[in-house]
């Protein structure tokens, strides 16, 4: 008798739920809910571009929406498929994205005196207005707690927990003295679901707590209260209302509340597992182990290993932190990532591609796809940097911007087009270098996510850059696929038949391609990185003053021999 598990996947713009046969990974339904708050579900303020935050109302409606839809589609596509045989549900969302609460946990937003305020809502991931408090937290940590740097890549960013927690501090001092304590999104929902959303009681995620909160146990959990306090008086007192205790994701927070159940029309006996970032259970998804680089393509990226936490594991500069359990239980996750990728192409098509290329978003991307298919490496003579949303990895910097080099009269824009995609990569490898720089070996890369399914053209640029295989992960939904994985086991060997999250993966995820690298291709990009990599530290380090004189020149030499030979 199959049993089925739900992943719930609250993503940037949207929510989705998926419901997968545990004991084949069979994928019997899908639904996507788009969010109906804000701009494709963001808050923006034309004000300041750095602000996104996001109504949490949204995420309440998509769970039951996505969840309804998802069993109506089940019902249909296998007719051995009964709702009373789901066993359990995981949870994934973006992060660092919390949002204050009060002492039961509500949202200050659902309150009438802040219902329209930004501060009140979820401070979504890739809201940058704390880049200052982010400053302050890496320079105090130096002089005062290396220690806790030391564990996240060296410096502290604007994108996580504590920045932006003293950012609302001063943003809305209101909305920060009335928070009974701040909560991340991927502890908050899965609390939701077993209707105790207390933040006395909360399970909290070791992922988050570890990667954007410095969590550690080595230094008893949270950051000491007295360097908090030196932050900004209240800190310290807020710490004692976080619970100093975090979970991996394999974890049972509880059961469905019986108001759930009845709403969906599930059991109260289906497990609800503790929550976790996207990313890290898209990794999980896409079926990562010892010696496996996941990347989870989108409009970002982000970048998963894991190691096992018998063997002593050394601090990795840049990285976006070495957590143990954040990936899963007996294992260090090791986090990095890009800031933009899609997005990248998305700024360029919605702004710069004219019609000549289609009228639609879809047609200018085939189009321009085509055309970039046929140029060879450096034959465009272009070169450009992927910091137009910042660096996540392995700078660290939200203040760096895009760069575009090589332009003449004769640039097109599928020319452009390529160079973007090749900067992406050429940021992707610089992050596997720096990992592999400090004894952690990559024997393979996974990919998942829109980009990776989409197109062949990024792929196969990515195989070439790098020299290595890029695998593609069999399953198109692998947050979910994650997600449902953590909710089957979260529900106990005796129920779902699995040991660990190894063993679940071993039945229900795969590779579905593979993109090999072209030996002759990856020979110029060899070449193009090396001028890449004097951009990028030219530009993003303080320690390089080289002179740039030779890159324009190197530029123009690769093309006219590419295209001599072509």
């Amino acid at each position: 008798m199959s049993k089925y598990a739900i992943g719930l996947d609250f993503g940037t713009n949207s929510c989705r739920s998926l419901i997968v046969d545990i004991s084949n990974g069979n994928e019997l339904s899908t639904h996507v809910f788009n969010y109906p708050s804000g701009e494709s579900g963001v808050i923006l303020d034309s004000r300041d571009p750095n602000l996104a935050r996001q109504n949490p109302a949204d995420y309440i409606q998509g769970i039951e929406v996505t969840i309804k839809e998802a069993i109506k589609k089940a019902k249909a596509s296998d007719k051995n498929f009964s709702p009373d045989k789901i066993i359990g549900i995981g949870v994934d969302t973006t992060g660092s994205s919390p949002m204050p609460v009060d002492t039961e946990g509500t949202p200050l937003c659902f309150l009438d005196k802040f219902k329209d305020n930004p501060s009140a809502m979820v401070w979504l991931w890739k809201d940058h207005t704390s880049h200052q408090e982010a400053q302050q937290i890496t320079e105090l940590a130096a002089k005062e707690h290396p220690d806790y740097l030391a564990k996240i890549g060296g410096i502290y960013s604007s994108e996580w927990f504590w920045s932006k927690i003293l950012h609302c501090s001063k943003e809305n001092k209101d909305v920060f003295d009335l928070a009974y304590s701040f909560v991340e999104i991927c502890d908050w929902i899965p609390a939701i679901l077993v209707a105790d959303t207390k933040p006395d009681n909360l399970k909290r995620s070791i992922c988050a707590a570890g990667h954007k909160a410095m969590y550690n146990n080595q230094w008893g959990g949270l950051p000491e209260a007295k360097f908090l306090e030196k932050l900004f008086p209240g800190l310290a007192e807020l710490r004692n209302r976080i619970t100093n205790k975090a979970y991996s994701a394999e974890e049972r927070v509880g059961y469905l509340s019986k108001k759930w159940a009845d709403t969906l029309g599930l059991s109260t006996k289906v497990s609800v597992a503790v929550g976790a970032f996207d990313a890290h259970m898209g990794a999980v998804g896409a079926g990562v182990k010892t010696g496996t680089l996941v990347k989870i393509l989108g409009t970002s990226t982000c970048d998963v290993m894991v190691s096992p936490n018998t063997k002593k594991l050394a601090n990795i500069p840049g990285v976006c932190g070495i957590v143990n359990g954040s990936v899963m239980d007996g294992y260090f996750g090791i986090e990095a990532g890009q800031s933009a990728v899609g997005d990248i192409f998305l700024w360029f098509m919605n702004n710069l591609v004219s019609e000549k290329y289609g009228k639609t978003q879809d047609e200018k991307f085939t189009n321009l796809g085509k055309a970039a298919e046929e140029l060879k490496p450096g034959e465009t003579g272009l070169l450009a940097l992927d910091w137009n949303n910042g660096n996540r990895t392995i700078l660290v910097d939200v203040r760096l911007t895009g760069l575009l080099l090589g332009q003449t009269l004769h640039t097109q824009p599928h020319e452009i087009y390529r160079a973007l995609i090749e900067a992406t990569a050429f940021g992707a490898l610089a992050i596997i270098d720096r990992i592999e720089e400090n004894a952690v070996k990559i024997n393979d890369v996974v990919n998942c996510g829109g980009l990776a399914i989409k197109s062949p053209l990024i792929m196969q640029i990515y195989a070439d850059i790098t020299g290595r295989p890029m695998k593609i992960s069999k399953s198109e939904q692998t947050p979910a696929l994650g997600a449902a994985i953590f909710g089957a086991v979260s529900s106990g060997k005796e129920v779902s038949g699995f040991d660990d999250v190894l063993q679940a993966q071993e039945v229900m995820t795969g590779i579905s391609k593979t993109y090999e690298p072209n030996e002759q291709n990856h020979l110029i990009y060899k070449k193009l990185y090396k001028i890449y990599k004097q951009l990028h530290d030219g530009f993003g380090t303080k320690k390089w003053n080289g002179n740039m004189y030779n890159v324009m020149k190197d530029l123009l030499d690769i093309r006219d021999q590419v295209r001599k030979e072509k």
